[in-house]
């Protein structure tokens, strides 16, 4: 059962730094690295939980 909540709060966090980045008032190109930068950390810190790494 911690598992489950393990992965659903990494999930939701990972969500809510995706939109907050949404809202910096900064240009496209480096909105875009940065998103792509929380969801490669947030897949790492999953698979982490599911005991693959």
């Amino acid at each position: 059962m911690s598992l489950l909540i393990s992965i659903l709060i990494t999930f939701l966090v990972v969500v809510l730094i995706l939109w907050l980045v949404q809202r910096l008032p900064v240009e496209a190109r480096v909105r875009q690295i940065i998103q792509i930068v929380v969801i490669v950390i947030g897949i790492i810190s999953l698979l982490k939980y599911l005991a693959v790494f």
